[in-house]
């Protein structure tokens, strides 16, 4: 199928098109941009650098994708930013490109929602299936996983990871790290239980879900540090079959930043 650019649009012989994409009024695509097929860009969308976007893509008006990162140390190297199938950026979001001196590359996976005013910083690397509410800032080299829901007006700090079916409250200043499938708000961020209802969706069983929640209670009850607490082999014995036990020890093992005190 034909690919319909406006005549306002400013798009670029290099770039990179695919069928049956539409481009409406007033956007600039730039030369190194690659987008597939299928996708839909409303008016004045912004997309530049080396920028690679996946199929059935939605671009609401006033996205920036692409973009210089905000950090004093990019001397303009030609590195990415590479967007997954089926996602959809509600108006004003902002991505942008990686840098040099972490993995080149700001990566988004399929299907996720990012509502108005969300904004990517460089080097961030987004999973599938997220739902990121309006006005969310995610600062440079933040790690997120699949099935994450973040609640509106959130922030997260540089190098925070937050796990896989991670669930944050609204208004959540977040710089510590959100281990995978817990609930989390308030501002600094403290945890607040198990995010029950994204393991029931992900399809994990009830004597699954129901150690979960008998871990979580006993590391929180616990005298030791989260560290401690996982490191303590007597104490994780009955709970090495399961699968997202095994990924929550393993991230509170390798956190860069430490992970969310527990709500007092």
């Amino acid at each position: 199928m034909a690919t319909n650019i406006h005549p306002t649009a400013i798009v670029s012989s290099k770039a990179e098109i695919g069928d049956n994409v539409e481009i409406g009024p007033f956007c600039i695509i730039d030369e190194n941009v690659k987008i597939a097929k299928n996708c839909i860009i409303q008016s004045y969308v912004s997309i530049s650098g080396h920028t690679s976007i996946g199929e059935g893509n939605q671009f609401y008006p006033y996205c920036t994708i692409g973009a210089p990162p905000q950090d004093l140390t990019y001397s303009g190297e030609p590195t990415e930013t590479i967007i997954g199938s089926e996602n959809i950026f509600r108006e004003y979001v902002s991505i942008h490109r990686g840098t040099a001196k972490d993995r080149a590359k700001t990566t988004i996976g399929n299907k996720s929602l990012f509502m108005s005013y969300v904004h990517l910083g460089h080097d961030v690397d987004l999973g599938s299936h997220c739902i990121i509410a309006n006005s969310t800032n995610f600062a440079g080299h933040v790690r997120v996983g699949d099935k994450v829901i973040i609640g509106g007006g959130c922030n997260i700090s540089q190098f925070v990871s937050l796990g896989t079916g991670a669930y944050l409250g609204g208004a959540s200043a977040v710089d510590r790290d959100i281990p995978s499938f817990c609930t989390a708000y308030g501002n600094r961020v403290r945890l607040k239980g198990i995010n029950i209802i994204g393991l029931r969706r992900s399809g994990f069983s009830k004597q699954q879900i129901t150690e979960v929640v008998d871990f979580y209670r006993m590391m929180e009850a616990n005298p030791l540090s989260p560290r401690a607490f996982v490191d303590n082999e007597e104490m994780m014995q009955e709970y090495k079959s399961n699968e997202i036990i095994s990924n929550i020890v393993n991230e509170i093992r390798t956190t860069q930043v430490g992970i969310a005190p527990f709500m007092s």
